[in-house]
Formats: structure tokens, sequence, C-alpha cells
């Protein structure tokens, strides 16, 4: 898959359990549903800077949801799980982090 890393990244994950894995140096990112393990690996170089040592991916089904008296579905997404060495790191703002920095 030769796209650009931010066609393959699309966000981090900020949840709660995502961000307490980040302290042993997990990192989660919603990536391209096309994205392979490798391509994900090169583009996380590319945008932080830092090689993984290990991706794990998940494809997340859609949740049914309601819209009136129709069922729907969220859209399907696919997760990506970072493993970096010990001493690196990456930066992921949390939003109450930005406002915070701004304030300063």
């Amino acid at each position: 898959m030769s796209y650009s890393y931010s066609k393959i990244i699309i966000k981090p994950i900020l949840t709660e359990k995502a961000v307490d894995q980040q302290q042993i140096n997990n990192y989660a990112f919603e990536v391209s549903a096309r994205a392979d393990k490798i391509s994900i690996m090169k583009a996380i170089h590319e945008k932080y800077n830092v090689w993984p040592i290990q991706v794990n991916t998940v494809n997340v089904k859609g949740k049914m949801t309601r819209y009136g008296k129709t069922m729907g579905q969220t859209k399907n997404w696919k997760k990506a799980i970072v493993y970096l060495k010990k001493g690196d790191k990456i930066e992921l703002l949390l939003k109450g982090q930005e406002a915070s920095k701004k304030n300063k």
C-alpha cells in the first residue's frame, strides 16, 4: 500500500483505556481499513519518527443504531495498536491538555 501517512493514520484513539496503555508504550490509532501492518509501521515512522516493534490490528464492527423508525449501523473501522521500544515515545495531546497549553 503506497499511500502517504495522512491517508493511513486517520486519528489517534484517546479513550481512558488507550491513554493508560500509553504509559507502557502502547498506542492506539484509527487507521484506513485497507492498511496492512507494514504500511502502518512505515506511516508511524514517517509521522512520529519512531519505529514500532509490533503492530496489532483489529477490525471493529459498527454498532446497530436507530435513526427514528429505521435501524441503521455505524461504520466499520480498523484499529491499530502500536508497540514501541522502552525509550521511544509519541506525543499525543488530549483535548484538555491542548486548552491548558493555549492558556499558558
